[in-house]
């Protein structure tokens, strides 16, 4: 659209401008509007003019002739300061100015001068310095978003009293620290608080949880509180939605008065903290409970048989605690995804727990006591992709069940007492073919349509935060990995170390043109190697060390370009090493010790003749050995001398011999 048509729309009142680039022409007539009240600009280049100061009078820099009510600019990342133009604005009721490169302090004059501004969100720009509060109450104010920028400083104390009608306050992600105000207690009509992702420090203040009755959504992950989390006495929070406390220094109990949001509670996170005492049986009494994830305390006991009736919960992650005893008998809630039970002191088997739970992604059991075998069920969870079962006293054959797991990906067996032969069906899996059917990481922001003086549009802000990404531990390349996200999802492989498998490794195994790792060492495999292993295109680390294969190693093994950790050690193998080419060049002995009939580098031992029997000692070796070392050192010099005057004398007499020469030194 044309300067001259833009004067056309003097009257216009709504303004949408979306992956454009502007001249500044262009903006000087939007600077003359007379009527418009809703500017909207996402994604578009501004070549930073919204801040021409010496143009002559130019469009924004001057005082506009238009009042906003509402204002989006978003994505642009020319745009360094604040708009001139808002510094002449007195009307205006919706902010945002997020996903920008904004920098300075917090506007605190914007709310100064707009007294009926109702929402303000500042998300993921470079602004820096403390929390500014406006000059006086600010009484209209119910939305404030500053998350994921720079700010630092204390948590301003009167907070509370200069912004008492907020219902949203998102400060997480800056560089905040100190005490968390009491004053927030003062914020009534409170219902989403968000502090994580700081440097805050001290208890909760209990003004906050006697009076903010209406919070909804309490999140102070990822900080340095401490002390006890509640008081009896003085918890009001009974409408609580999801209280996130993970990633602090809280101690002693889960505090019982939780119970009195059993009605509303969908998520409790409190992970990584210094809890203790046994879990409560109440909990199982939270009839919308989703996520309950408390791993890495000191919680101990078993896990309550009430858990039985948490017939909406999708995630239960205990890990890491010392929690005992058997899982609950017939404990399968219908909807669960993710179960993270490792690094704990369970026992018993695994009899009839999750038998029922066909909506089940990962089942994470390892480094803990479990006995017994595999059961039948695990051949019903249709949604099963990761299954780790490693460190446990697990015994039995490795069910061809595990066949019927179509979306299967990461399997971990390792360090339990299986037997018999490894299932050649593992290929009927997503260990075989591409990931396209995988799940996608859990999201922070997610898109939602706002409207504002009847124009809509998508907008990505903070919302209720999500569940944290999933983890899953694997070890390959010889360590041990923390895998999440979007990472996870391309991560692929098998490890059945540490067993006592026997028979031939399948050739189906070469199958698996997905995996990243398989380790099949430490077992009674035999037969040999198959040939079918250079189709593993993807495979970084390869491991069959400590087994009983024989035969030759296949040449073709070194199309394995992507192979970064290789063992055959430990073995019955004969014949020639692969040739030292590509990743095969770097291997050292040790990939290969250990097998007495194998020869060639990077083995000392060369597939050349049989070396000569050494003579045996005769009484006239000492004779034999015997050289005088002084006539030895004077002929040694003199023929050297010799040479290299010989040498010296040829190329100065013969030009074409010298020239040949410096042009062979050269090369």
């Amino acid at each position: 659209m044309s300067t001259r048509e833009l004067h056309n729309f003097n009257n216009l009142e709504e303004l949408t401008m979306q992956s454009a680039s502007f001249h500044t022409s262009l903006l000087q007539s939007i600077g003359a509007f007379t009527s418009l009240e809703t500017l909207y600009m996402m994604d578009c280049q501004l070549n930073g003019i919204l801040d021409i100061k010496d143009t002559a009078e130019s469009h924004f820099s001057i005082t506009p002739k238009f009042q906003l009510n509402s204002l989006v600019l978003s994505g642009c990342r020319d745009c360094v300061t604040f708009p001139k133009f808002l510094y002449h604005q007195h009307d205006l009721s919706y902010v945002y100015l997020s996903h920008n490169n904004l920098t300075g302090e917090f506007p605190n004059w914007l709310l100064d001068n707009n007294t009926n501004l109702d929402e303000l969100v500042l998300v993921n720009n470079s602004l820096t310095g403390p929390l500014h509060l406006p000059t006086h109450y600010h009484q209209n104010l119910t939305s404030l978003d500053i998350s994921n920028n720079f700010f630092h400083g204390n948590i301003p104390k009167q907070v509370g009293a200069y912004l008492p009608m907020l219902s949203t306050l998102n400060i997480s992600i800056n560089d905040f620290d100190g005490r968390i105000p009491s004053s927030i207690g003062d914020m009534k009509e409170l219902s989403f608080l968000d502090l994580s992702y700081n440097k805050l420090s001290g208890e909760i203040p209990e003004h906050l949880a006697k009076s903010c009755i209406n919070l909804r959504y309490l999140v102070l992950s990822n900080n340095s509180l401490e002390g006890q989390i509640f008081s009896a006495a003085n918890f009001n929070l009974t409408n609580l939605w999801r209280l996130q406390l993970d990633g602090n220094q809280f101690i002693g109990k889960i505090p019982e008065c939780l119970s009195n949001s059993s009605s509303y509670l969908r998520g409790l996170y409190l992970g990584d903290n210094h809890l203790s005492s046994r879990i409560p049986s109440w909990l199982g009494n939270m009839s919308e409970l989703v996520d309950l994830t408390m791993p890495n305390n000191h919680l101990e006991g078993p896990i309550p048989p009430e858990f039985c009736q948490l017939q909406n919960l999708e995630v239960l992650n205990l890990a890491e605690n010392n929690i005992s005893g058997d899982l609950p008998s017939r404990f399968s809630p219908p909807k669960i995804q993710q179960v993270h039970l490792s690094k704990n002191k369970l026992d018993g088997q695994l009899k009839d727990a999750f038998f029922n739970s066909s909506s089940l992604v990962t089942l994470d059991l390892g480094y803990n006591h479990f006995n017994g075998g595999i059961p039948n069920w695990i051949g019903r969870l249709s949604n099963l992709t990761y299954l780790i079962l490693t460190h446990n006293n697990l015994e039995g054959e490795v069910p061809d069940l595990v066949c019927n797991l179509k979306r299967l990906r990461l399997i971990d067996l390792s360090h339990n007492n299986f037997s018999g032969k490894i299932p050649h069906c593992l290929d009927m899996t997503a260990l075989h073919g591409d990931f396209s059917t995988a799940t996608e990481p859990m999201r922070n922001e997610e898109t939602v349509q706002l409207t504002k003086n009847n124009i809509t549009y998508s907008d990505q802000r903070s919302v209720a935060p999500m569940r944290k990404e999933e983890t899953v531990e694997f070890t390959t390349k010889k360590t041990s990995y923390l895998y999440q996200g979007r990472i996870l999802t391309y991560m692929s492989g098998v490890d059945l170390s540490c067993n006592k498998l026997t028979g031939e490794i399948p050739h189906r195994i070469g199958n698996l043109t997905r995996i990243h790792a398989l380790n099949l060492s430490y077992n009674n495999l035999t037969g040999s190697i198959p040939w079918t292993f250079s189709n593993l295109e993807q495979i970084e680390s390869l491991d069959l060390s400590h087994n009983n294969l024989n035969g030759k190693i296949p040449q073709n093994i070194t199309d394995l370009f992507c192979l970064a950790v290789f063992s055959v050690a430990y073995n019955n193998l004969s014949g020639k090493t692969p040739e030292r080419i590509a990743q095969f060049g770097t291997f050292e002995e040790s990939s290969y010790q250990g097998n007495p009939l194998l020869c060639g580098l990077p083995l000392p031992k060369s597939c050349g003749s049989p070396p000569l029997a050494p003579k045996a000692a005769t009484d006239n070796d000492e004779d034999i050995n015997f050289v005088d070392m002084d006539i030895f050192y004077i002929s040694f010099t003199v023929s050297y001398i010799v040479v290299v005057l010989t040498i010296a004398i040829v190329l100065y007499v013969n030009p074409y011999w010298r020239r040949t020469w410096f042009d062979l030194v050269e090369t």
